[in-house]
């Protein structure tokens, strides 16, 4: 597996990492044997990032690689959790207070004394740009609590505002082949900074597995059912914001591009990580033949004429709507 550094944490990270918020909750229930299943293949397969946050399943995410790193102390795996979304989503919660309450409650799940890496949650767009905020952080750094910081945002005017801060040390961003408006600003502008960019939702919630049809049904606690248009949570974390018809005609077009030899996801995933300025891609994976499929992926070319194809997808079907060039 190529490993890359996560921007100013100095971490060597694997390209293609683990996204967790299926073992927690909103994808509808996980066994917890399957969980440790999950992680096991993952790490097995040379997936060395994990990334979880403490709203998944209420913790359940967090407990479950706490669970697992207990029982496999010899593993040097980085764990980036999240946090800030367990409370009402105003900038005046976002204190010194309450971060250490919820990286101390992090730290139980995760049974550890130190957290690697702690990304704000995807918080009101004014607490990007508060320094009190970045200060509260960096005291947690300087008392062994965390060992660096980053965000993870919803929109790149969130990211962009968050690399202009000295000590984040990632970004983690929706980046996928139907969602290509950080290409043009935020990861150069990481780059420049040395600040690690996770790519999350790089499959769009599973359309571009290639496994969907209209016919396709959700459970009901399953946020692609019940969050299609953005009623409980931002609307691009689901089908990455695009029409679910829409999106499987352009995963038609997908699959014409896709190497011989590489599954549909794997192609996805691939595309992501060679992109310049990505440090690690977060699939999730719900049992352990997605976990070894996407951790595979590391070892798909993408050529220039893949490239160019997906470009020509995002031009056709979704640009207009999502990302205007003027």
């Amino acid at each position: 597996m190529e490993q890359r550094i996560l921007g100013k944490t100095g971490r060597s990270v694997s390209v293609v990492g683990l996204g967790t918020w299926q073992l927690g909750a909103d994808w509808g229930n996980v066994d917890p044997a399957q969980a440790q299943a999950i992680l096991a293949a993952s790490a097995e397969a040379g997936v060395n990032f994990f990334d979880t946050a403490d709203v998944y399943g209420d913790g359940r995410s967090e407990q479950a690689i706490g669970t697992f790193l207990a029982g496999n102390p010899g593993l040097d795996i980085t764990v980036a959790t999240k946090m800030g979304r367990r409370v009402d989503q105003r900038p005046e919660n976002y204190t010194l207070a309450n971060f250490r309450q919820w990286v101390d409650r992090s730290r139980k799940n995760l049974g550890t004394d130190t957290l690697d890496l702690v990304q704000l949650h995807c918080p009101p767009t004014p607490v990007y740009s508060n320094a009190e905020v970045y200060d509260a952080l960096d005291t947690l750094v300087s008392e062994g609590a965390i060992r660096h910081y980053g965000v993870s945002v919803e929109r790149a005017d969130e990211a962009l505002e968050a690399i202009r801060h000295g000590g984040t040390a990632s970004v983690q961003i929706i980046l996928n082949a139907f969602r290509l408006k950080p290409l043009d600003e935020v990861l150069p502008a990481a780059k420049a900074a040395n600040v690690g960019i996770v790519a999350r939702v790089p499959l769009a919630s599973g359309l571009l597995s290639g496994k969907y049809t209209k016919e396709t049904a959700f459970a009901g606690d399953d946020h692609r059912n019940f969050n299609r248009n953005g009623g409980s949570f931002d609307v691009g974390e689901t089908f990455s914001g695009v029409d679910f018809e829409l999106g499987l005609k352009a995963v038609a077009e997908f699959e014409q591009l896709v190497p011989p030899g590489a599954a549909t996801a794997q192609a996805a995933v691939a595309w992501i990580a060679a992109q310049d300025g990505v440090s690690t891609v977060i699939p999730g994976a719900r049992n352990v033949e997605q976990a070894t499929t996407n951790a595979a992926a590391a070892s798909v070319q993408v050529t220039e004429e893949f490239d160019d194809g997906v470009r020509w997808i995002y031009d056709h079907y979704f640009r207009d709507a999502i990302h205007p060039r003027w």
